[in-house]
């Protein structure tokens, strides 16, 4: 025992001594076993991803602000091969594809950055942030051993590197970089490449440290990552899952916990708690995590084509930051005050001697104390899923809710419990702009089936969706004539031959004789289908038209320059003859809509067809359709209503706002995602046009512009919770005299963008239920609740409301512990005339 003591106290007074010579160099980013060290410096990072692309560059700054506000201090993204060399050779850096602006602006609000090159990202992204002009690169084979593929990814990393070098963006040179990532997620395909597989991840090592950033690099989810590269963690919970660095010498980071899940078309909503998510950053810290990335702290919009195959548009929109950069509450709140509570603890976790103990079954305390001192964090556990417990810690007693933990920055006082939300609660709304949408005069343009005897291209075998495309378009028209007798139709009016298709994805629209028949699709997980259904033939003469398209390219997975889509047979049964295998036939092909070759969505290709009202033209397949509105007044985000169309593309002069798919409905019987946004940057102040490409028919007259906002904004909170911690350095003084359960609980609202609170909509001080927008009275309330709350906050910008009987002139239910909910509306501040 008492040599154990000895070993420790060693072992302390070496981590201190090695770590005071770490905090003497101050030349950029090094690691040990327990953190990064930034300038000589150990530092808690708490960092959020959010890609430029997904947003627009008008927006950035304030995504990184709010970021700022909620505690994060490192900003994560990707760099998108595809969209800085779309053509080889040819670089693009513009606009929202401007990544150097971008990380200037995150340093300008004094936040790191995690640069994950890749070049692979996956991501949901369009194959995977692959060009597509790599896939036709000779004898290449992806992500192996494969001297065609290194030398482009090394090509396209160093070049990115040296960018980064020239605007000294480098930690080492002074600039916010402090982390590279190579490669992304390698284990899941490894095994597939066998030895080149091996050779392949070594090579991206060596080759990533051989550019020389002076920062170090890391490896996602890679267990044989070589040194001094990093291997990080990805998932839900890699407190529990992460097996940890592949050396001691390296500290646990987790590059991708997943504050929600991304969705594709068919999904239904998709959540995580607040509760769950801080439960997983206070697990990971617990045990020896110094760096947690949220993925995604703000998705965005995968804007025109660049979301991967079946992804939806809307990307992670329960992040703490929604998609249109709005506060997603409680999730943002929340995991702030985990942050603060964290922080908090800083000292202890970053130089102190860690220890576990049991407290019972599920039930554990984790301790960081510095030996010699009273700087000492203690993180109770309670991972019993259903049952809250009471435990005994250094002689006090504390409550712990299931599935919770309690942070303890002074060993002594809980200042933080992972399953008690002290922030507030907001719902999202949409408010029809009524200076948007006046006037409903919408203009169509018919695309035809093409006429097999004018296509360009013709084949007795069907070919490849992708070859043919090029990643240029969604869309290739295969079409044929051919010829039915008048004794082959059944001569039973009731029965009708049969079109038969199958395709090897993604989806596809079907014409007879120049009438649309109906529409097939796969899914993300099985891209191929089968479709049939009755086709109008008559004896003589037929023509079958069919749209074939897929949605977004493949993102991930061995082999992904071998991928394939297109039609596979097309056969016509009920025939009398029997069954007509046109798979073998002379096919003629047409890549591309005509309204996209003219660019008919942009200002100066409007004209170059002739565009006719559409007033009888609704529910048309493959029409395009545009408007002139007004952009809405005010400021807040722009969304469309699209749940009255079908399938297809928008643009706003001229930019795309990616895919919709509002006729694919999830197993809920409802659209996966029917609201669509519209940046401000797209908008003028008058006359934006807005042409809808719509596939299966749709009426363009129900479309509306809608302002986006989270006015609605709550509280929910149970006289028992723990102190408010949205004030983290006011309350700080308070810990080391006060317990916990000494602190009065409160409840707080708060209006962002300058707005004030206009109207409390519901207040009870009781046991009310439900959740934020739809609250209702329980079996007892207070019935000053409502005065009281309106004398609080009416007119203000924020306010705190203490919760306790006493506050509202005696206690409604005896005996019980009560709730206050209360629901207000924020607006703007009334001037007096």
């Amino acid at each position: 025992m008492l040599k154990s003591l000895i070993n420790v106290k060693l072992f302390s007074l070496l981590l201190f001594s090695l770590s005071v010579l770490a905090q003497g160099s101050k030349n950029g980013v090094t690691y040990d076993g327990r953190s990064l060290i930034i300038n000589g410096r150990r530092m808690l990072l708490f960092s959020g991803s959010i890609h430029y692309p997904r947003s627009t560059p008008d927006m950035w700054p304030d995504l990184i602000q709010k970021a700022k506000h909620g505690g994060i201090n490192v900003i994560q993204t990707y760099v998108f091969w595809n969209l800085h060399e779309p053509v080889e050779g040819k670089y693009v850096f513009e606009e929202r594809y401007d990544v150097v602006k971008f990380i200037k602006i995150v340093q300008e609000h004094g936040l790191y950055v995690t640069l994950r090159i890749g070049p692979f990202i996956e991501a949901e992204w369009n194959f995977g942030g692959f060009p597509y002009w790599l896939r036709e690169v000779k004898n290449i084979t992806f992500r192996s051993n494969n001297e065609p593929f290194k030398y482009h990814m090394e090509r396209f990393s160093r070049m990115i590197v040296k960018k980064m070098k020239k605007e000294k963006l480098f930690a080492s040179q002074g600039g916010p970089i402090i982390l590279s990532q190579i490669e992304n997620e390698y284990n899941s395909i490894q095994e597939a490449y066998h030895q080149n597989g091996v050779e392949y991840v070594q090579w991206a090592g060596k080759m990533a440290v051989g550019l020389d950033t002076g920062v170090p690099w890391i490896m996602c989810k890679q267990r044989d990552a070589p040194d001094p590269i990093i291997n990080s963690c990805n998932g839900r919970n890699c407190g529990d899952t992460f097996d940890g660095p592949n050396s001691p010498d390296k500290p646990a980071l987790w590059t991708e916990n997943w504050t929600a899940q991304y969705r594709v078309f068919g999904d239904p909503p998709s959540q995580r708690s607040a509760e769950d998510l801080a439960f997983s950053v206070a697990r990971f810290f617990s045990k020896n995590g110094s760096h947690v990335n949220y993925y995604m702290y703000h998705g965005g919009t995968n804007f025109g084509r660049t979301a991967s195959a079946f992804a939806m548009t809307r990307y992670y929109d329960e992040a703490p930051l929604d998609e249109y950069g709005l506060f997603k509450e409680p999730k943002w709140g929340h995991i702030r005050d985990l942050h603060s509570a964290l922080r908090l603890c800083r000292k202890a976790l970053l130089w102190g001697i860690p220890s576990v103990s049991s407290l019972g079954d599920d039930l554990e305390a984790r301790v960081y104390q510095i030996p010699g001192s009273k700087i000492c964090s203690a993180f109770l556990t309670n991972n019993r899923s259903r049952e809250e417990v009471n435990v005994h810690f250094r002689h006090r007693k504390y409550f712990l809710p299931p599935h919770s933990i309690s942070i303890l920055p002074d060993c002594k006082t809980v200042v933080f419990n992972t399953a008690k939300v002290n922030a507030q609660h907001n719902a999202r709304s949409y408010e029809v702009s009524n200076s948007a949408n006046k006037g409903t005069q919408w203009e169509k343009y018919q695309e035809e089936t093409p006429k097999p005897e004018e296509v360009d291209t013709k084949s007795n075998h069907f070919l490849e969706h992708m070859n043919m495309t090029k990643d240029t378009t969604d869309y290739v028209w295969h079409t044929i004539y051919f010829d039915v007798g008048y004794n082959d139709l059944p001569t039973r009016g009731d029965i009708r031959p049969v079109l038969q298709i199958s395709c090897l994805g993604h989806a596809l629209h079907a014409f007879v004789n120049d009438v649309y028949i109906g529409s097939g699709h796969g899914t993300k997980i099985d891209k191929s289908f089968s479709f049939a259904e009755p086709a109008p033939l008559v004896s003589g003469r037929n023509k079958i038209s069919i749209l074939v398209m897929t949605v977004g390219l493949p993102d991930n997975g061995a082999y992904l320059e071998h991928r394939v889509a297109g039609l596979h047979t097309v056969i016509i049964q009920g025939l009398n003859s029997g069954a007509h295998d046109l798979s073998q036939e002379t096919w003629g092909y047409e890549v591309g809509m005509k309204g996209e070759k003219l660019k008919i969505y942009s200002s100066k290709g409007l004209k170059n067809v002739q565009w006719s009202d559409a007033k009888h033209s609704i529910n048309h397949p493959i029409t395009w359709y545009k408007k002139v509105f007004d952009a809405p007044s005010g400021k807040e985000p722009v969304a469309l209503d699209l749940s009255s169309m079908g399938k297809g593309q928008v643009w706003i002069n001229g930019e795309s706002i990616g895919r919709y798919w509002v006729s694919y409905l999830t197993p809920l019987g409802d659209p996966s995602q029917s609201m669509y946004h519209v940046p401000r940057a797209f908008l003028k102040p008058k006359d934006n046009v807005m042409v809808v490409f719509e596939e299966t028919g749709g009426n363009p007259y129900l479309i509306t512009v809608r302002k986006v906002s989270r006015d609605t904004i709550c509280s929910y909170i149970t006289e028992a919770h723990p102190p408010s911690v949205s004030s983290w350095e006011r309350k700080e003084a308070k810990i080391q005299a006060k317990e916990s359960e000494d602190l009065q609980a409160e409840a707080s609202l708060k209006c962002y963008n300058h707005k004030v609170i206009h109207s409390i909509e519901f207040a009870s001080f009781g046991n009310p239920q439900g959740i934020c927008g739809n609250f209702t009275m329980g079996t007892c309330n207070s019935p000053s609740a409502r005065t009281i709350v309106e004398k609080a906050c009416l007119g203000k910008t924020s306010c705190v409301i203490p919760i306790s009987p006493s506050s509202f002139g005696g206690d409604p239910c005896p005996g019980d512990a009560k709730t206050l909910a209360v629901q207000a509306r924020c607006g703007p501040k009334i001037h007096d005339a």
